[in-house]
């Protein structure tokens, strides 16, 4: 059985950019491979701190993947 990829997003309310990110990975269809945490970095002040200005921000399994922007095709990749 294979595990699947444990996914976090930072992001917070009203980012366009995060809303971007996420329809990228809906449509790179393969939601059944990684299960995603979605975390606001508005209610966390060092989060808030570290990404401010940097949101979105995705790791995968622990490693940073991506910053800003993704395309679906680079996320299934990864």
């Amino acid at each position: 059985m294979e595990t699947k990829a444990r996914v976090v997003l930072y992001s917070k309310q009203g980012c366009h950019l995060c809303e971007e990110m996420k329809a990228e990975m809906s449509k790179a269809g393969c939601a059944d491979l990684y299960s995603l945490e979605e975390i606001n970095i508005e209610t966390d002040a060092v989060l808030f701190a570290r990404y401010r200005f940097e949101i979105p921000v995705l790791w995968i399994n622990g490693v940073e993947s991506f910053r800003h922007r993704l395309l679906a095709e680079e996320f299934k990749a990864r």
